[in-house]
């Protein structure tokens, strides 16, 4: 078994251009993302995947200046991406990370990774509070590249192709969809939302005193309560 998270990112994002780029307390925040992901004990690698249009050379030459391993695949065609890369690096299973999610954390990458062994489905998440009490953007996905090969033969819908997993999601009879809640009740919070995809996204996270290596207790911490 060979799992590679794959990075899903891009500077050409129409809510917040060239957002990968946007310094949160003085840290890219694809620097965040990789840096985060990299503390999982069970990934075999952690590649970025972008697109080959020309916007994304600047993120390419900021990750491959720090060791980072960038694939460059289709704009629109993420699936098509997503499967290229995990060909190239020799993947046997995906983690799938959204480069959205600045704060996500190594240890429930870890916690996906197991659950998904020991559930024996299809596709295994906990990045979003869908049936679960995960805060949003602490997680990630995973399937097998077997899956991935199978949606990228027979996913022909725009969306599909754009949203990657999507036609899993889409088909509930025909794929086993698993997830879990935190380990920790602390955690249990899923109107938190940890992800960036606006520019108030970005300020509220930006006013926070953020730094890399902050434990999901800690980041959960500065929410109080009552998150914003």
């Amino acid at each position: 078994m060979r799992t590679v998270a794959l990075i899903q990112a891009r500077m050409g994002s129409t809510r917040l251009p060239c957002k990968m780029m946007l310094q949160l307390c003085g840290h890219p925040l694809i620097d965040w993302v990789v840096t985060r992901v990299k503390a999982a004990a069970l990934l075999d690698q952690v590649v970025v995947a972008t697109s080959v249009n020309p916007e994304n050379d600047v993120l390419e030459r900021h990750l491959a200046a720090q060791g980072v391993p960038v694939f460059r695949g289709p704009e629109e065609d993420v699936l098509e991406r997503f499967r290229q890369a995990a060909a190239v690096h020799a993947a046997t299973h995906i983690v799938r990370v959204c480069a959205d999610n600045p704060l996500i954390w190594g240890g429930e990458i870890d916690n996906l990774i197991r659950f998904y062994n020991e559930a024996g489905c299809d596709y295994a998440y906990n990045h979003i509070p869908r049936n679960n009490k995960y805060p949003d953007g602490l997680g990630a996905e995973m399937i097998s590249r077997d899956l991935l090969e199978t949606l990228a033969r027979e996913a022909t819908l725009p969306a599909h192709r754009e949203h990657c997993l999507s036609f899993i999601w889409d088909n509930p009879r025909r794929f086993s969809i698993r997830t879990f809640d935190p380990p920790n009740p602390f955690l249990h919070r899923p109107d938190v939302k940890l992800d960036v995809d606006t520019a108030e996204d970005y300020r509220r996270l930006a006013l926070m005193p953020l730094t890399l290596d902050l434990n999901p207790v800690e980041i959960i911490s500065l929410f109080g309560e009552n998150a914003p």
